[in-house]
C-alpha cells in the first residue's frame, strides 16, 4: 500500500445534497467536475500518487472517475476503493450499480471496511480514509452529515483539507475553526490545514 504522505482521500455530497441532484448534464455539475479535476491535478503536481475513494454516489463517483481519466497523464496514479461493506451499492439502480462496479474493477486496491452493513459503517470507512491520507479533497459547504464529520476528523488529525466549491452560495466551511484557513482562488478551491 502506498505511503500515507503520498495519499489523498475524498469526501463530498451524495446527489441528494447537490443543487442539481442526479442531473449530471447540469452545467453546475460539469463545473464542479472541472474544479475537482484541477484539485486532483494540483495534488499530482504536489507529488501525491495514491487516491482513496469511498465509492458513494455523487462526489465520490466523480472523483474516482477523474483519477481514472488522469492515468494517461499520470501513469503512476493508483486508486483505492474504500468500500464500507460489500452490499454498499445493493439498493441502487441498475445503472448506478454498473457504474460502481466499473470503477471498482479499475481500482488498484480494494479495502472492505466491514463484512456487512451496520451502524457506523460509513463513518468507519471515512475514518479509514483519513487515517491513511495526508490530504483530503472535500466538496463541503458546511452542511451537517458525514462530509462535515469527515472534514472535522481530518482537521483534528492534521490533514491538509482542500475545499472545492460545489457551486452553492459562497460560504467557507467551519469558518472560525482554529485549524482552518482559506486562500482565495479563481478555481473555487480553498485550503485549510492545521498549523503548529
Amino acid at each position: 500500500m502506498p505511503a500515507r504522505q503520498m495519499t489523498v482521500c475524498f469526501s463530498g455530497y451524495r446527489p441528494e445534497k447537490l443543487p442539481w441532484g442526479y442531473d449530471e448534464c447540469d452545467p453546475r455539475c460539469a463545473q464542479l467536475k472541472q474544479r475537482l479535476r484541477r484539485a486532483v491535478c494540483a495534488a499530482c503536481d504536489d507529488g501525491f500518487r495514491h487516491f482513496i475513494c469511498g465509492m458513494a454516489r455523487g462526489v465520490d463517483t466523480y472523483c474516482a472517475e477523474i483519477v481514472l481519466a488522469l492515468r494517461p497523464q499520470y501513469p503512476d496514479l493508483t486508486l483505492e476503493a474504500a468500500i464500507p461493506c460489500p452490499s454498499q451499492c445493493g439498493g441502487w439502480t441498475p445503472e448506478q450499480q454498473a457504474r460502481w462496479h466499473a470503477i471498482v474493477d479499475r481500482c488498484d486496491f480494494e479495502t472492505v471496511v466491514q463484512d456487512r452493513y451496520g451502524p457506523g459503517c460509513m463513518q468507519r470507512r471515512n475514518r479509514y480514509m483519513v487515517d491513511h491520507a495526508a490530504r483530503l479533497i472535500a466538496v463541503f459547504d458546511g452542511q451537517d452529515g458525514g462530509t462535515r464529520r469527515t472534514v472535522e476528523y481530518a482537521l483534528r488529525s492534521g490533514l491538509e483539507v482542500v475545499y472545492v466549491d460545489a457551486g452553492s452560495p459562497q460560504t467557507f466551511p467551519l469558518e472560525g475553526h482554529p485549524s482552518a484557513r482559506r486562500e482565495a482562488s479563481a478555481l473555487g478551491v480553498h485550503t485549510g490545514g492545521v498549523h503548529s
